[in-house]
């Protein structure tokens, strides 16, 4: 005798044993959705539960930042006209740029100790190439990105298929690298470049014409709304929580004052710096790279889980190889930068305390140090931060030591923040 175990799923029409619970369960919405729905006093809920969960985004940079404005203006009135101000924006840029490589290897919860050997190499190639050999600027420009990638990729794969640690590798990649570097460099230990060279360009040149300043923030300003408008679209045609029209409108106001602002400050003195007009177009394009690709999720996915996305079919090994190439490329980068900065390569490129400014802008920007958290607009804000306190410090005639203790304290503020609300994450079963 068998028995039928199989089951007859109920008629379309058959009655609803539970009706409240069914009633309950249909009209279930996503609490996001209705923080939305509730206006500014939803939005205001939304940002206590979130501060309350430990979710601090930007807001602790954003507030030093300000205060440190206040402080340093009250202090030295120098400190906010446009000429310093135009400086910190030219001078942030070659540490900024190797933030966002950093940021990219922090997000996997990892560390590259090697970027400002790696940007002294960079410096060196060109001036080597361009300078002592005559080769065409552009190809030796080339020749350092290319290298900088190499050797990126290089300490990824031994970390990522041979299975050292990223921390030795890097720190085997600073010393190996230092010394290529002087050995490049020769007896003379300095190279200096032409004054009109394109790499001496890119930290002296500005675009005098009112309109490139105001044209850029124009362009920031409709490319933000355009964005956040269609993306708000396509949510809603999707059937998921999207951003309101006021809300964007909001967001699109506050950073029109702000970009305009800084135009009007920045033709105030010279114009708008290449430098920062460059630095502002990689962070608009990795960020699009991080938050919109299938790669960009892959980097997020390894620095949760590393047997989770192995499990999802990851390749684990090219993207950490590929994420160290990123890094490398980028330290090369802001080696152009400061060579651009000091028309020169020299001993001194990526020593001193380089690597520190670099790494601190990433962490004080909000990247996680434990992965998986982090924008490369952090780099900017965290950039933004240390270079501020650096040129306030100069106004006062503060020594160096101090304004080394100074920023030191600030990193390992950032950090025990960052430490404190990973923890209240966790508890709040956010993390």
């Amino acid at each position: 005798m068998t028995t039928d175990k199989t089951s007859t799923p109920p008629p379309a029409d058959a009655p609803v044993v539970n009706p409240e619970a069914a009633q309950a369960a249909v009209t279930a919405v996503d609490p996001r959705l209705l923080v939305r729905e509730q206006g500014l006093g939803g939005y205001v809920t939304e940002f206590k539960r979130k501060i309350r969960a430990g979710d601090l985004g930007s807001i602790p940079v954003v507030i030093g930042l300000i205060l440190i404005c206040v402080i340093f203006q009250s202090m030295n009135s120098n400190f906010l006209t446009a000429g310093n101000l135009s400086n910190i924006s030219v001078t942030m840029v070659a540490t900024g740029m190797m933030a966002v490589g950093i940021i990219f290897v922090l997000l996997l919860g990892e560390i590259d100790l090697s970027v400002g050997a790696v940007s002294g190499v960079s410096g060196a190639i060109i001036a080597v190439l361009s300078v002592t050999h005559g080769m065409n600027e552009w190809l030796s420009i080339v020749v350092a990105l290319v290298s900088g990638a190499a050797i990126g990729a290089l300490h990824g794969f031994f970390f990522a298929k041979i299975g050292a640690p990223a921390f030795a590798v890097t720190l085997a990649g600073l010393l190996f690298w230092q010394g290529f570097m002087l050995q490049l460099l020769g007896d003379s230990g300095t190279i200096n470049l032409d004054s009109d060279s394109m790499v001496a360009k890119l930290t002296t040149y500005y675009f005098t014409d009112v309109a490139a300043a105001y044209g850029l923030a124009a362009v920031a300003v409709i490319g933000f709304f355009l964005s956040a408008f269609f993306d708000s679209r396509r949510r809603e045609a999707a059937g998921i929580p999207s951003r309101p029209l006021a809300d964007i409108i909001m967001r699109t106001v506050v950073l029109a004052v702000g970009a305009f602002a800084a135009a009007v400050m920045f033709n105030q003195y010279k114009g708008l710096p290449l430098a920062l007009l460059l630095f502002v177009v990689v962070l608009v394009a990795s960020d699009f790279v991080l938050r919109r690709t299938t790669y960009g999720r892959k980097i997020f996915a390894l620095g949760g889980s590393v047997e989770a996305s192995r499990r999802a079919g990851i390749n684990v090994t090219a993207i950490r190889v590929s994420v160290f190439a990123i890094a490398g490329t980028f330290a090369a980068v802001g080696g152009l930068f400061w060579a651009s900065k000091i028309a020169a390569a020299n001993q001194s490129a990526g020593t001193g305390d380089l690597l520190m400014n670099v790494i601190a802008a990433a962490v004080i920007g909000g990247t996680s140090l434990f992965g998986g958290r982090g924008r490369t607009w952090n780099a900017l804000l965290g950039v933004m931060v240390i270079v501020s306190i650096q040129y306030g410090l100069a106004l006062e005639g503060i020594r160096t030591p101090v304004v080394y203790m100074i920023t030191g304290g600030v990193l390992l503020a950032t950090v025990v923040i960052d430490s404190i609300t990973r923890k209240t994450q966790k508890t709040a079963g956010r993390a």
